[in-house]
């Protein structure tokens, strides 16, 4: 196990969960990329070390360095972007540039979408109880 400089114990999977979070990716996107099952994911991210060359596998399917990896915390994620919000110098009249235009933001278009994505779910399970009830 590695030591932070804070003197916090790294636990590397949840680091691995946090960042795949944070990146939008699934644990099936990241088995994918790994070639191993999104138990072996799961699996994976309650760990509280794991090997060099496999974390290496891990940070390149995440898109994120080694080092970046093994540095990744919380805290550090909220004071950038904090910070990166308080030193932008975006307004709204420098994004218009003197041009009108209303931006629609419809919010039951995601509805829709996630209960479409929730309905496909629900049928994938459903044909695998009738699948096992036939056998």
């Amino acid at each position: 196990m590695e030591a932070a400089a804070k003197g916090k114990i790294i636990h590397i999977g949840r680091k691995i969960e946090r960042v795949r979070k944070l990146r939008g990716l699934t644990q099936e996107d990241i088995g994918a990329g790994l070639g191993i099952t999104k138990q072996a994911v799961s699996k994976l991210e309650q760990s509280e070390s794991i090997e060099e060359e496999r974390l290496e596998k891990v940070a390149a399917v995440l898109g994120v360095t080694l080092e970046g990896l093994k540095r990744f915390d919380d805290e550090n994620v909220l004071n950038n972007t904090q910070n990166f919000h308080d030193s932008s110098s975006v307004t709204n009249s420098s994004i218009n540039n003197g041009y009108e235009f209303t931006i629609i933001n419809n919010p039951i278009e995601k509805i829709i979408e996630l209960y479409e994505s929730l309905l496909k779910v629900e049928r994938e399970k459903l044909d695998i109880l009738l699948n096992k009830s036939k056998s």
